[in-house]
């Protein structure tokens, strides 16, 4: 069962190596855990997970793996044979049926219910009021109806009235095609890290003050610079029109960057950068920033982060004139390609789903602008964004 369990992870893409296997079988065999599903589920994840988006595939593995072994209190020790719990039957009831149907008196009584039907159980049962099976109101198994019961064997739940769930896991928010919430976000911006030494020396220099007293023979206090993020990062948030149904995943992304980067500068644009940039969007019009201003007051050690939909007419990007809130002078193609002379590293952050990349035009345009550094706005495609601006 295990070396199944194993070999699962490892076609599921879930890093794990003979090493943490072994790990895990020597917890087992030394009795670190009680017998106790829940209890290998959290001693297995804390051995084979090394890195947190891969939690949601582990759950999905080990959903796979041990279904139906769901613990349901002390002292049931009964198997399950595995063919009770398949569904072959879809039993609907109506409205009024299913008011009829009484709870067994809260989850303790549901428990001992439970147990003494394990006990005197001796055969698959499929619909009816009482057995463990399928397709009927028993309180205990799956595919039938109860307002309170136990769900056993069952890929999912299709009333949401179960008491007790094994296979629902709320691990989704990690894994690599979705979105970011903040926690997930500080996690993947931590890529984009050069630690320096600067400022005044207020910490403790333990290794100095050490071998400074080993040398003079007395206490040689010695302290340094507090160790800090040097990496320096201008932000470019695209705001506005088609961006609206991203703006909390924005606000995540620019809470997550204030709290990463002690060097942090942030400008909004709306669709494509032109001549000027704002950091007030209430006084846009009256109090913005020249573009030139922008390029000539960050050095090009500045790591550049462009946050937009790339969602607009392709004009806006290729003509003069083509903005929908001014006449521009210039197309916002050549403001774009200024950004990624000066600046060697930057990217693009796209919050729209990458398989959607290819039906919109303007999107492929500002890709091939960006040289191809687009990434999706999710865990993977920001991880994959501060490998690129470590490696500029």
């Amino acid at each position: 069962m295990f070396l199944r369990f194993f070999s699962e992870l490892r076609q599921a893409k879930v890093p794990v190596s003979l090493r943490e296997y072994l790990l895990l079988m020597e917890a087992l065999d030394k009795g670190v855990i009680d017998r106790s599903i829940d209890d290998f589920y959290f001693l297995s994840r804390a051995s084979l997970v090394k890195d947190e988006k891969n939690l949601d595939k582990f759950d999905r593995v080990f959903g796979h793996v041990f279904k139906g072994l769901e613990t349901v209190g002390e002292g049931v020790a009964a198997d399950i044979p595995e063919e009770w719990l398949k569904a072959l039957t879809e039993k609907f009831l109506t409205d009024e049926e299913k008011a009829q149907i009484e709870a067994l008196g809260g989850f303790e009584k549901l428990m001992e219910t439970l147990r003494e039907r394990l006990a005197e159980q001796k055969e698959r049962h499929q619909g009816g009021n009482k057995w463990i099976g399928s397709g009927g109101t028993s309180p205990f198994g799956n595919n039938g109806y109860n307002p309170e019961g136990v769900r056993i064997g069952q890929d999912k739940g299709r009333h949401g009235r179960a008491v007790k769930v094994w296979d629902k896991r709320e691990y989704k928010n990690l894994d690599d095609s979705v979105e970011l919430g903040t926690r997930n976000i500080k996690v993947a911006l931590r890529r984009l890290r050069k630690f320096a030494r600067t400022g005044a020396a207020e910490e403790l220099d333990l290794p100095g003050t050490i071998r400074g007293t080993a040398e003079k023979g007395y206490l040689d206090i010695q302290l340094r610079p507090e160790r800090r993020n040097a990496i320096k990062v201008l932000i470019f948030f695209d705001i506005g029109g088609s961006m609206d149904g991203h703006i909390k995943l924005c606000e995540e992304l620019f809470s997550a960057a204030k709290t990463e980067f002690k060097h942090l500068e942030f400008y909004y644009f709306h669709n494509c950068l032109y001549e000027g940039v704002w950091k007030d969007n209430k006084r846009r019009h009256t109090e913005k920033v020249a573009t030139w201003e922008v390029l000539h007051k960050f050095p090009a050690d500045y790591k550049v982060i462009f946050v937009g939909d790339a969602t607009m007419s392709p004009y806006e990007i290729t003509y003069p004139g083509g903005s929908v809130e001014h006449w521009n002078e210039e197309p916002g193609a050549i403001w774009m390609s200024r950004v990624t002379d000066i600046y060697q590293s930057c990217v693009w952050l796209n919050p729209t789903p990458e398989r959607h990349w290819d039906y919109t035009q303007s999107i492929g345009v500002m890709k091939q602008l960006m040289n191809d550094r687009m990434f999706p706005l999710t865990i993977d495609g920001l991880d994959k964004a501060m490998r690129e601006l470590v490696r500029g």
